[in-house]
């Protein structure tokens, strides 16, 4: 509580200063906000039934409060780290989450978003209370992750939207290695209408640091991790409904998805058990890819339901062709080195852009029939 008014009082002064020494700077973003809060936000409210609801997952590129974590080793992200990050850019960079998130349910406001490189409850919370975001009446859930640089999954719900009925962390372990240290897998059932249950995992699996082939197996632990805990819902609820969403650190057609997890797409799959996987076809999903190595963009942010989900004709079902990678122009810049487009990203390096993410988000619509 401390700490959120303190916060509270340096962003307040913030905002004073920019107002008074900086409004030509600011001002077309005070006007947005302003614009939004008064007319789109209740417009928001009001314009999605319970009949359509959209999920979706985004990597939030290093979403770190600007306080020194005495329980961590990193503490880059602070005034006085590496990166410098000062409370101007993290609230830059919280503005510009909640622009992205927006954007994404201009039509169809989203119910449901999953979220990666977060580093704890408090910025979660300052993204649904202290934005535009607050009229939606979001709701957390999150869990304190071991990963060594202190980034953890999470995800906001819609309260009149979705019920929570449980949530907890699945840990990925590797019992041959006591030092191997992971992001937890965040599970969360929800009620829907009062009568459809929706099952939903937030994944960031481990990165390809070292190599990709050298790293497969981590991420094949996660995999398997998930798959055992996705069974254990089928095998007691066969015709459960299951969304799988997050950032693999690897494609819809490596060795950790397709035989970790058994994802197909739907052309593919041959077993009541296996999940459907919703991007494996850059063609139908708006862009080529959720981030940018060199010259090449891959799909690594990624969204698999079950196939109850995806073949349900009544109560709530996955619409289909609605998979998309989101990717607005203000998300995206000029790359000069390998032509095209990139990220905007928050940092390339050491070097502070001021920008989004170094991922695009993804997400997908469901409908509710009678």
């Amino acid at each position: 509580m401390v700490k959120r008014l303190i916060l509270d009082q340096n962003e307040n002064m913030y905002r004073i200063l920019c107002c008074f020494k900086n409004f030509n700077q600011y001002k077309y973003l005070i006007i947005w906000f302003i614009f939004l809060f008064f007319f789109q936000a209740p417009h928001f409210v009001c314009a999605q039934s319970t009949k359509n609801l959209r999920f979706g997952f985004y990597n939030l590129e290093n979403f770190f409060d600007t306080e020194v974590d005495s329980t961590l080793d990193y503490n880059a992200f602070t005034p006085d780290g590496e990166q410098r990050w000062t409370l101007s850019r993290y609230i830059t960079k919280r503005n510009n989450v909640f622009k992205a998130i927006v954007s994404m349910g201009k039509d169809t406001p989203l119910t449901l978003i999953g979220f990666c490189e977060v580093e704890n409850e408090s910025v979660l919370f300052d993204l649904i209370a202290r934005t535009p975001l607050k009229a939606l009446d979001y709701r957390i859930v999150h869990f304190e992750s071991p990963d060594r640089r202190g980034i953890d999954v999470g995800l906001i719900y819609r309260k009149t939207m979705l019920t929570l009925i449980v949530a907890r962390p699945i840990p990925v372990k590797d019992t041959n290695d006591v030092s191997f240290l992971t992001r937890d897998i965040l599970f969360a059932s929800f009620l829907h209408n009062d009568s459809d249950t929706v099952y939903v995992y937030v994944n960031h699996w481990p990165s390809r640091y070292g190599g990709q082939l050298e790293s497969v197996k981590k991420r094949l632990l996660a995999a398997t991790t998930l798959r055992q805990h996705v069974d254990s819902v089928l095998n007691a609820r066969p015709f459960a409904k299951i969304v799988v969403m997050g950032d693999f650190n690897d494609t819809p057609l490596d060795e950790s998805i397709i035989y970790g997890l058994k994802a197909f797409s739907p052309e593919f799959i041959y077993s009541t058990d296996q999940l459907i996987h919703l991007f494996t076809s850059p063609d139908e999903l708006g862009y080529e890819g959720t981030l940018k190595h060199q010259h090449s963009w891959q799909i690594f942010d990624q969204i698999m339901i079950s196939q109850h989900l995806y073949y349900a004709k009544e109560g709530l079902h996955f619409r289909r062709g609605s998979a998309r990678i989101f990717a607005p122009s203000f998300l995206l810049m000029d790359d000069e080195r390998h032509l095209g487009k990139k990220l905007y990203r928050t940092y390339t390096g050491p070097t502070y852009l001021g920008g989004f993410s170094d991922h695009l988000p993804v997400f997908i619509d469901l409908e509710w029939t009678p």
